[in-house]
């Protein structure tokens, strides 16, 4: 039998074995052909715990786990090694002491010069602690893949660098309708919409995130099912250790909700705005109106006076030019106080339809032949309690400003309806909750735009040509829906047209009030009295002495209610108290009234404003006493005197 040649390494052997017994960080030993250890250096006594004397001899067997022995593994990394020229693998293998670590493992075959096999290099590495840092490394992004895998309330998944969508979670899938299997593979720019798609928005987001680190925003995004939602948008970009980027992590959250509370709050916010405005310049439209109606008393007072006695043909005509004049400035002032809610109302129980039936023949007329004019009246519409004039006059108003609007010719429809007002609706916060009846007008004409919309009820304003519009239409309209206790809702678009919707509160049972004839006329009785006049504008005094005295009374004058307490005090011929309701130094006429009425129950109390009776102060008047409105007249005022006196 011919002897095996004898392996000698490059290096002369002594310099070799100091080589490998130098190095510590890894086992170097050598086994025989059918695995026996030969050889055994520091670094695999420090790594396994055998001395050289204990392991030299023996087959490497041992340092692997029962379970790779039970499959052979020792013997099958020998034969790959053999056959393909190297064996390399990681594993558990077993130290003296039976505890394990994590081995990198390498055995090469080792041939003589001819390729006979003389055995195997074996190197182990002890990588126990990276395998920890691996093991807690993997376990850590489990547990991270739970953690976002289990988010329910947000989208979280991730793009590669062209925006291709890599992963899923359950929140994108509940958010945006996909399964992990429909979406994965497929472009994020499908979550946007067409609009989105077009400008570009998908691209720049990604470019954006990449640039500087972050895209963040809000916008409309689509579900599977075409339907939008509000959402909020982050996009980091990721990168590698080298800089490098190799996607993008987006996160994304329906805030459709939110938004939509918002948009409440700021729409409650604007109305409320709205309300406090228009009542602000509702109070001092009133009291122009009301400063104003005194000085229409004076005059109107004075020209009737003069016309009663007037000779002169020219005379005559002059005063008949001031008085058309006058009633122009009190149709005036009725126009600021339907705005400012404080004209006189007659309400009565009303089917809305019924009234626009009735009111459908001047409503054509005020169309026109250039407007087609549509009536679509529910068929069980609610009844309202509203002054029947007044809520023609207001439609009529409508109509006009509707037809206005179409100077080319258009379309023109009335609708009427009923609508459920719940409490927090912001459209129509300024209601209480309940039925309502609406009355809409809607137009195809040239529409507005919001900050004109936010105006319109201004008195005064108008978009109308110089001398083709005073401003207090939609301000009338206004005013009377309401002091009936409703709204109004103006919906317009520029270039398309105006709806304007009156809401009126509804009633329970709504039963037509037949209304008495109107009172015949009665000349005032020929025997007269005192009357006491207390007013402290000095002109409107003396108009109202020479009314009085015209109408053959003695006058009694008193300022403020102070002295006319004083003067009623001292005074018992007196019968007749006529008052301003609106006076200076700390008393109104409303309160004279009932100090007058518990010092002279029997006395006749007549009271006069250029406010209606519904806006008087305090709790309004005491029974038996009466009211005028001013301008008033002294046909009216002798009116009120002949009822105050004979109680018919």
């Amino acid at each position: 039998m011919n002897a095996v040649p004898e392996y000698r390494p490059t290096l002369p052997e002594g310099r070799f074995q100091l080589l490998v017994d130098a190095v510590t960080d890894y086992a170097i030993y050598m086994l025989d052909p059918t695995g026996i250890v030969v050889s055994w250096n520091l670094g695999a006594q420090r790594f396994k715990g055998y001395v050289e004397s204990e392991v030299v001899g023996q087959h490497f067997s041992r340092f692997y786990t029962e379970e790779d022995r039970a499959t052979n593994l020792p013997q099958c990394a020998l034969d790959t090694a053999a056959r393909d020229g190297k064996f390399e693998a990681e594993g558990w293998r077993v130290r003296k002491d039976g505890t394990r670590f994590w081995a990198h493992v390498v055995i090469d075959p080792i041939r003589d010069s001819r390729g006979n096999l003389l055995g195997f290099a074996k190197i182990t590495r002890d990588l126990t602690e990276r395998k920890k840092v691996q093991e807690a490394l993997k376990e850590s992004e489990e547990r991270f893949r739970l953690l976002v895998q289990g988010v329910t309330d947000y989208a979280i998944y991730m793009l590669d660098p062209e925006g291709h969508v890599t992963n899923w979670n359950a929140g994108a899938q509940r958010i945006k309708g996909y399964a992990e299997s429909e979406i994965v593979g497929r472009h994020f720019s499908q979550f946007y919409t067409e609009h989105d798609r077009a400008t570009g928005l998908p691209r720049r987001a990604l470019e954006t995130a990449a640039r500087e680190g972050k895209f963040e925003a809000e916008g409309w995004r689509v579900r599977k099912d075409g339907t939008h939602f509000w959402a909020s948008v982050v996009i980091d970009p990721i990168r590698n250790d080298q800089g490098t980027l190799i996607g993008f992590a987006k996160v994304t959250r329906d805030i459709t909700e939110r938004r939509q509370t918002q948009e409440a709050l700021e729409e409650t916010q604007a109305a409320l705005f709205q309300a406090q405005k228009m009542e602000a310049v509702g109070q001092l439209t009133g009291g122009v109106a009301h400063d104003f109606n005194n000085l229409l008393t004076v005059i109107v007072n004075n020209l009737d006076l003069l016309m009663r006695n007037a000779r002169d043909p020219r005379d005559i005509k002059l005063i008949e030019s001031a008085q058309s004049a006058a009633e122009r400035g009190a149709k005036l002032t009725h126009q600021l106080l339907a705005f400012s809610r404080r004209q006189p109302l007659q309400p009565a129980s009303h089917n809305p339809n019924t009234l626009i039936e009735g009111f459908e023949s001047i409503l054509r007329r005020a169309c026109g032949e250039l407007i087609r004019l549509q009536i679509s009246l529910a068929s069980k519409i609610r009844w309202v309690s509203v002054d029947a004039p007044q809520f023609e006059s207001a439609l009529l108003n409508l109509v006009v400003n509707a037809r206005d609007a179409m100077p080319d010719g258009g379309s023109l429809k009335i609708m009427t309806g009923n609508v459920l007002v719940k409490e927090q609706n912001p459209i129509s916060s300024t209601l209480q909750p309940g039925q309502y009846a609406s009355i809409s007008v809607q137009d195809t004409g040239v529409g507005m735009t919001p900050d004109i919309v936010s105006r319109v009820f201004e008195p005064f304003f108008t978009t109308k040509e110089l001398g083709k519009g005073t401003g207090l239409g939609l301000s009338q309209v206004y005013g009377f829906v309401t002091q009936s206790g409703g709204s109004i809702k103006i919906d317009s678009t520029p270039g398309q047209g105006t709806k304007v919707t009156m809401l009126l509160p509804a009633q329970e049972n709504g039963e037509e009030v037949i209304e008495d004839d109107a009172e015949a006329t009665h000349p005032i009785r020929d025997s007269a009295g005192t009357v006491l006049i207390v007013e402290d504008e000095p002109t409107v005094r003396e108009v109202a002495s020479d009314i009085f005295d015209s109408l053959g009374y003695d006058v009694v004058t008193a300022t403020d209610a102070s002295e006319a307490i004083r003067i009623l005090d001292g005074n018992p011929s007196i019968d007749v108290l006529f008052s301003d309701v609106i006076m200076p130094n700390g008393m109104n006429g409303v309160e004279l009234s009932r100090k007058a009425r518990e010092m002279r129950p029997d006395l006749k109390i007549l009271l006069a404003s250029g406010y209606p009776v519904s806006a008087l102060p305090s709790q309004g008047l005491s029974t038996g006493v009466s009211f005028i409105s001013k301008p008033y007249r002294w046909t009216e005022l002798a009116e009120k005197l002949r009822v105050l006196r004979t109680g018919a």
